[in-house]
């Protein structure tokens, strides 16, 4: 910040509040510059405050939450087309925080914990090659990025669009360069601004990633237990085929450093959905993603490399080619897995190829092809789809799509297909929604979250705001949604209306009230306790519940959340109680203790089943971290723990130590210790 050229550039100003008064000047100033060389684009910021003692931080670790520090973050639409881009920020700290956003965040379900995995959308696991320093003084604190041109895609000679984002904590404000309307953030992109005269030339790129483990192993369960003590190797190769057009090559696939999935409780009929956590996967996630996200996911990327009961199916290798040919994105990805004959698993290829053409105005046009093939037989899955949005303006959106899958048993009404209207502005979000699954449809590299029905939703949100400055309330948000489920005998399955309404102080805190009104059909008995004997017998089961969720500021150093439900559950009632306690000490330390009761009284019988989990982390350094999730679930009677131990190194390589261990029923299950090393190679600067 003291180099003389950051003084000749004309600084970007006058942020707008988007919260917690909207339309309003930012309270504090702030001043962005960008710069750039041939081979790296700088982005400064000084972000005066009155109070620099004051200043907010929290976790230290990359990739960090930062929405509850004060903190500052940028977009870079590097295509210009309103779609998709690239996220950078920092705290006063220098966390490094980067992430890669498609189809402006929308359609995924994500989280924003590190190694917290996402599909679609927004994508925190995405890792760049960038350098931040940060600095506090008396008026503020200011912030440099030097980011490789090389990291970032682009066609030369074009424009960019870029918007830029601050969180001023002590007044609960954030901010933003380019006004954002109310309920959209920074990923909406088709409203950021635009940063011209760029005369960047096309980069090369060329890194190499490998890495070498050692890993322990004892499985009690073997007739004779004992050690298994083994080595792998292996590694990824990154290419830019073009500017725009990245090849990634993968041997010897490894995720030894990713965080185990978190335990849930299955309490009704259908399946449960994990997030991807795996970083190679989770690269460029948004294009491959096709269908409806947690639901009917066409491409599911947990298929590969993960077996039905959660157990590793060893990689091969494979390639992924990602990217944009001028206005059309194009991706295709082809892994192998080994055989796992203990658990009927044979050699397999997995196969995707992806197009996605975007018009203007938020419009574009795109199809899927999926292939599952056995190596060493004749088996093998296919799906095929058709994928499309229309942008109505900047107001509201129609998106859908329609997909087919085949087999060798060459099953009838293999078909899913859904259609959807968005509308997203002037405070108001709606929605109106029709899927369909056919009674035949089975994408086995997809997830389906149940299976044949047909399903009409809807939601309509409106955000209040008090006119009056001085209010201590920030917003209310009134809505009402519904989903309901029919199998194809014109049978209602599911039915759930949900009436809510959410309170948000400007202190942070934020309350909701709401009353569900229910129908469960069933036409099959199941066991609901999973073991415990609590069979639910066919029939139709209406009901209502209340529910109440409230939690406080998570920018204070203490911050709980609280979710409770009661009411009507398949003839009885059912409570269910969900705390989370957080507890921080400056910006090393992070706990997160979580426990979910759920408590049925059935005429059929009475059950509890719950989970206790803890998450504690320690951050030495932005790039020295030790973290802990330990967690028991009564139902499946199983204590796990998870610590790794990381020194990071650029775009989230380095030196990682895991120990897992496991316990079923009061019986040790597996215990494993796991040395990992990898290092990121740039051999084309």
């Amino acid at each position: 910040m003291d180099d003389p050229i950051w003084q000749q550039i004309e600084p970007f100003g006058d942020f707008t509040q988007a919260q917690p008064n909207f339309g309003r000047p930012a309270t504090e100033k702030t001043d962005v510059r960008v710069a750039y060389t041939k081979e790296t684009f700088y982005v400064s910021v000084v972000c005066y405050d009155a109070r620099p003692e004051n200043l907010v931080v929290s976790d230290a670790r990359r990739d960090a939450d930062l929405d509850n520090t004060d903190a500052f973050l940028f977009i870079l639409d590097t295509y210009k087309d309103g779609q998709n881009g690239f996220v950078f920020g920092t705290n006063s700290l220098a966390v490094e925080y980067d992430a890669q956003v498609d189809n402006e965040g929308q359609g995924n379900f994500n989280a924003n914990r590190q190694q917290g995995g996402t599909i679609g959308g927004f994508n925190l696991n995405w890792d760049a090659s960038f350098v931040v320093r940060t600095q506090v003084n008396d008026y503020g604190w200011s912030a440099e990025f030097a980011i490789p041109v090389r990291t970032l895609r682009f066609q030369a000679g074009k424009d960019w669009g870029i918007n830029f984002r601050r969180n001023i904590r002590k007044t609960n404000e954030i901010v933003y360069w380019a006004s954002m309307p109310v309920g959209l953030d920074l990923k909406r992109l088709s409203l950021a601004g635009t940063l011209t005269g760029l005369n960047l030339p096309s980069p090369g790129n060329l890194k190499l990633i490998p890495y070498v483990l050692g890993r322990m192993d004892k499985d009690f369960n073997d007739v004779d237990p004992k050690n298994r003590f083994d080595a792998e190797v292996g590694g990824d190769v990154k290419f830019s085929v073009t500017p725009s057009l990245t090849l990634d090559l993968t041997y010897n696939t490894d995720f030894a450093q990713v965080e185990v999935d978190d335990q849930q409780v299955n309490l009704d009929r259908f399946n449960l959905f994990f997030p991807e956590k795996r970083p190679f996967f989770l690269e460029n996630a948004g294009l491959f993603s096709v269908g409806s996200p947690g639901e009917v996911d066409l491409f599911f990327s947990r298929r590969v490399g993960i077996g039905e009961n959660g157990s590793v199916v060893p990689i091969i290798g494979g390639a992924r080619l990602s990217g944009k040919l001028n206005r059309t994105n194009v991706g295709f990805l082809s892994m192998f897995t080994e055989e796992v004959a203990e658990n009927g698993i044979e050699e397999n290829n997995f196969t995707l190829a992806r197009v996605n053409h975007e018009f203007k105005g938020r419009t574009a046009l795109g199809a899927v092809f999926v292939n599952k093939e056995g190596l060493q037989s004749d088996n093998y899955n296919r799906t095929l789809a058709l994928d499309g949005k229309l942008g109505l303006g900047r107001k509201a959106r129609m998106s859908g799509f329609f997909a087919k899958t085949e087999d060798p048993n060459d099953t009838i009404n293999a078909h899913s297909f859904k259609f959807q209207t968005d509308y997203n502005w002037n405070n108001w979000e709606m929605r109106a929604a029709y899927t369909e699954v056919g009674q035949g449809f089975n994408p086995e590299v997809g997830f389906l979250l149940r299976s044949a029905f047909r399903k009409p939703e809807g939601l309509v949100l409106y955000h209040l705001r008090p006119k009056n400055p001085n209010a201590k309330i920030l917003e209310y948000r009134p809505h009402i949604s519904y989903r309901g489920y029919w199998n194809f005998d014109g049978f209602l399955e599911t039915s759930f209306l949900h009436i809510d309404n959410h309170f948000e102080w400007k202190s942070g805190n934020e309350l909701h009230t709401g009353l569900n009104i229910t129908t469960e059909g069933v036409v099959n008995a199941f066991d609901i306790s999973r073991g415990q004997d609590v069979v639910i017998q066919p029939g139709t089961y209406n009901h209502a519940e209340s529910q109440i969720v409230f939690f406080t500021n998570r920018s204070n150093p203490l911050s709980i959340n609280i979710r409770s439900v009661i009411g009507g559950s398949f003839g009885g009632t059912r409570f269910v109680e969900s705390i989370t306690g957080r507890w921080r000490i400056g910006d090393k330390f992070n706990s997160e203790l979580t426990f979910l009761y759920n408590n049925y009284q059935l005429p059929v019988g009475n059950f509890t089943a719950n989970i206790l989990s803890t998450r504690l982390s320690y951050a030495f350094r932005p790039n020295i971290y030790l973290q802990g999730l330990i967690q028991h679930n009564t139902s499946d009677k199983l204590w796990a723990a998870n610590i790794r131990f990381g020194w990071l190194q650029q775009a989230n390589t380095g030196l990682f130590i895991v120990w897992n261990y496991n316990v079923f029923d009061n019986e040790p299950l597996n215990n494993s210790i796991i040395i990992k090393y990898t290092r990121m190679f740039d051999l084309v600067r």
